[in-house]
């Protein structure tokens, strides 16, 4: 259930083309610094990938390592609903690995930016022939290519739409837009997909893969949306290297709730998705984070508690929606209303007069403590108030 009101329903445009959603977790989000996952663990996260209904899963880049060939081999093997891709440099053996691997999708990838040729050494010349040479091998070999124009968010225009055109010449079947540094505006997304849409036609199923070091990356994927492309490259938790990569959950969080337009995504399992991911790979999220983050259903403050019967009233979709429960917490910011919630959920019973004084402790104690009250904290300052005179709680 989604609490949007209706204003998204006379601004945004209407989405008239399917919209896949593409997860990198296990190549892109493993980039990001420390991490390390292992064969088992992949394997592992593919089939909750799967199970969360994601539409394609890039197993890794087979070529950069025996264990990354290996758990890509493996993830090719496990039979699941969605398609399994591989990923490689534009560069033959790169693609060979893929292939060995049993995966017969891949991405092919090459800077195609000044700045990134200026990097690698490289010529414009000697990534086009590159482009031709890695992407035409595997459509010989019957594979379905994508090519990923690396940086293409800050490449010549002219140069990007030669790279894309000697890909397709070769037998690539689709093109990712590509921010590798995440400095896209939404409007400059859109802007860029809108382009490549019309160089190439609407027979081009365009990705968008985009990086959050603006704190956009969920806004550009969106814009690239409503410009045409078909597929959203993300992540989980949007991890990855540097500020990370998008959150596909909340990409596909939003196309629903906000677009009226639901993915195939299971969005109720993303939170054990999330917390599975965490665990293996070593990090945290901020508590406020979207869809996943430990207070989006907790309630502290009192103004809020006193609407916590209609939750329409404080939250934009229902807990149900993610697979989570709503919780009131009790702390500095509480109110009277608070109280009396707290002790229906526990089944204390505490005089409506005596409340006011109960809260006060409750403030006192979480300030002392710089935190909440918890519900043990709670009962003991319940059972340690002073008793009321007989016949003041209806007792004889």
């Amino acid at each position: 259930m989604f609490w949007v009101g209706t204003l998204n329903q006379t601004v945004l445009p209407e989405l008239r083309h399917p919209v896949g959603l593409y997860d990198t977790t296990l190549r892109d989000g493993e980039q990001a610094v420390g991490v390390v996952l292992d064969a088992d663990q992949k394997v592992e996260l593919a089939r909750l990938l799967d199970e969360a209904g994601v539409d394609r899963i890039e197993a890794g880049f087979p070529r950069v390592s025996e264990e990354d060939w290996e758990a890509a081999a493996r993830i090719g093997r496990l039979g699941l609903r969605a398609e399994v891709w591989g990923f490689a440099r534009a560069l033959v053996g790169d693609v060979e690995a893929v292939l060995r691997a049993g995966l017969r999708c891949t991405v092919v990838e090459a800077p195609v930016s000044e700045v990134k040729l200026r990097a690698f050494g490289l010529s414009g010349e000697e990534v086009l022939r590159r482009i031709e040479q890695a992407v035409g091998y595997g459509a010989r070999e019957g594979m379905k290519v994508a090519f990923f124009a690396v940086d293409g968010s800050r490449a010549d225009l002219e140069f990007l739409r030669r790279a894309y055109g000697v890909a397709l010449e070769a037998g690539a079947e689709e093109l990712v837009v590509v921010d590798t540094l995440g400095v896209l505006s939404p409007a400059a997304a859109g802007y860029l997909v809108r382009q490549v849409g019309e160089w190439f036609g609407p027979q081009v199923p365009l990705h968008y893969h985009g990086h959050n070091d603006f704190g956009l990356a969920t806004a550009t994927a969106l814009a690239a949306v409503e410009a045409g492309a078909r597929w959203v490259h993300g992540t989980v938790d949007g991890m990855g290297e540097r500020a990370g990569n998008a959150d596909l959950f909340q990409v596909g969080l939003a196309l629903a709730g906000l677009y009226g337009r639901p993915t195939g995504l299971r969005l109720e399992r993303v939170q054990e998705l999330s917390w599975r991911l965490r665990e293996v790979a070593g990090y945290q999220v901020e508590p406020w984070k979207p869809l996943v983050g430990e207070n989006l259903f907790r309630r502290e403050t009192g103004a809020v508690a006193m609407q916590f019967h209609v939750p329409e009233a404080i939250e934009p979709y229902a807990a149900e929606v993610v697979g989570a429960k709503r919780r009131l917490v009790l702390g500095k910011k509480s109110g009277l209303a608070s109280i009396r919630i707290k002790c229906e959920e526990l089944g204390l019973q505490v005089p409506e007069e005596a409340q006011g004084d109960l809260l006060a402790r409750v403030k006192e104690l979480s300030i002392r403590k710089r935190g909440l009250v918890s519900d043990e904290e709670f009962r003991a300052l319940v059972a340690a108030r002073r008793p009321e005179p007989a016949g003041k709680e209806g007792g004889p």
